[in-house]
Order: C-alpha cells, then structure tokens, then sequence
C-alpha cells in the first residue's frame, strides 16, 4: 500500500504541475477562454487511465492460469521498464519541458480540438504508466484494495499539494522531492521486475521456479508485519529464486548509479535559487509575473 501511495503521489504531482503551468500560461497571454479545453483534455486522459487499468484488472480473468502469468510477467516487465524510462526522461529533458510546452501551447491555441490534445498527452502519459505500474506492484502484494487505495490516497495527496502549492499556502522543495522518490521507485520497479520474472517462472516461460536463492518464510512471515512492510514498500518477498534475485541485482545497480549521476548532473546545471515550487504558487497568485522558463518545470521534473 505504501509502495502504491507513493507512485500515485509522485505521478500525481508531476501532472498536477504541469496542469497548472499549463493554465499559468493561457492566463499570462490573455487567452483564459481556452482553459477549458486543456482541462477536458485532461478529463479524456484520465477516464482512458482508468479504463486502462480496469481493463488490467479484469481482462485476463477469463484466461488459463499459464495465460494469466504469461500476461502479468511481461506486464510487469514492461511497467518496470517504463518507469524506468520516465524517471531518466524527466531528468534528461527537465531543462526544457516548460519552454516544450508553452510551444505547444502556442501551436495548438489556432485549433479547436488542439489544447485538448496537449491536454490529454500531457497527463495522459504519467495516468498510463500510473495505472500499469500499480497494476503490477498490487499483483506482487495478492490484495484486491489495500494497493488501489494506497494508489487514491497518493493521487488525492497530490492534488491538495498541488492545490496549496499554487495558492502560495505550502513550500516544498520540489527537485528534491523527485530526486529522493526517483530513488525509491527504482527500488520499487527492481522489486517489479523481479516479481514479473517469477511470474514467468510459473508459466514455464523461464526455468529455475524451485531453485531458490534463499528463503526467510520462518524468519519473515509472509503475513507478519515485517514482511507485510517490506513487500508493499519494496516488493521483497521472504523466498526469492536465483533467478529474481540476479534479475534484480541486474537491474537496480545500475539503474541507480546512473539515476543519482543523471539527478546529479541536471542539479549541477541549474540556478540553485529557482525551483518550481515558486513556479506553481506564482503562478496562480499572480500568472502575467510567471515565464514558465526551463529552471521552473525543470525542478518539478528533476
């Protein structure tokens, strides 16, 4: 569940952000009367991310238990692979996502159906990895509720953060922020992606399911509290095969080292004064004073 709050919270936030930025800028060039086309784009990616995710939830019911861990394995694998994705896109390209859409922003305002389309591509993204990847952390926990409410109460946090952060109400430190929950959610995708390989494991897609690196079932119950804990933060279950483990020692160590070298080298290119929680509070304060310049949504990216 926490593992969960903390993806909707993050998620939730960037496209908060960026919602608002958005807004930030139809404001300062006079053109309020095209908010609400931003906003019902918008709305069409977030009812597309929850059928998304529905359809996740209940398409592969139907199915043989083979074909239902062939399909949850290589979701996995895949939710895995796109946050990782994410998380270096938006460090790589932080710099320049402001200026990227207040671009858009201008090409698109001469057509009807256009903000709608930046609308929906700009927080239709983050609801799409959002809903697969929760898909495939709530399947390493077995639960049905306890994830998808960690996932709500992550998303509903953000909104009030968002809400508070533009009003000028709190003050976060944004790129810090991002950067310390970038961290964590590479260590929630390795746990992802392990999981996925057991999956494939079971299906008979790879071998080695009874080949186990260790098992801690008598240390660590699997329904104590400590496991409970460690497996919705991090997905760490108390037996792992030879083959997860190496999956996933492959993949955290060096997805981490060049996460903090890329967080690192974007920090290091930045005014250390300018951060996008004054983006966003100013923004709605006062939104002909805010140029959202590279520095502001870079920091919220970070």
């Amino acid at each position: 569940m926490i593992g969960n709050y903390l993806i909707g919270l993050r998620e939730g936030l960037e496209a908060v952000l960026i919602v608002v930025l958005l807004i930030a800028y139809l404001s300062k060039t006079n053109r309020r009367h095209l908010i609400p086309r931003v906003l019902a784009g918008v709305g069409f990616a977030v009812a597309v991310s929850l059928g998304f995710g529905a359809l996740l939830t209940f398409g592969p019911r139907g199915l043989t238990f083979q074909a239902q861990e062939i399909i949850g394995g290589s979701l996995s694998i895949l939710a895995a692979g796109l946050v990782t994705w994410m998380i270096f896109w938006m460090a790589k390209t932080s710099k320049t996502m402001n200026q990227d859409l207040k671009d858009q922003v201008d090409h698109a305002a001469g057509s009807a159906w256009g903000l709608v389309v930046v609308g929906a591509l700009s927080v239709g993204r983050e609801g799409l990895e959002t809903a697969l990847f929760i898909w495939a952390a709530a399947r390493t926990s077995g639960e049905t509720w306890q994830p998808l409410l960690g996932a709500a109460l992550g998303i509903l946090t953000a909104i009030v953060l968002g809400v508070l952060l533009s009003r000028g109400i709190v003050k976060i430190q944004l790129s810090k922020f991002f950067a310390y929950t970038g961290v964590l959610l590479v260590i929630v995708a390795a746990g992802v992606l392990a999981y996925g390989v057991h999956d494939l494991q079971e299906a008979g897609i790879l071998p080695g399911i009874n080949n186990l690196a260790f098992d801690l079932s008598e240390q660590l119950p699997p329904s104590g509290i400590a496991a409970t804990l460690l497996q919705g933060i991090f997905n760490f279950t108390p037996a792992m095969t030879v083959l997860q483990v190496t999956a996933w020692v492959l993949y955290i160590v060096p997805a981490m080292f060049f996460y903090v070298r890329a967080i690192r080298s974007t920090n290091n290119s930045k005014p250390a004064a300018k951060n996008s929680a004054a983006a966003a509070q100013g923004a709605a304060e006062n939104p002909a004073a805010v140029e959202p310049n590279t520095s502001t949504l870079g920091e919220t990216s970070a």
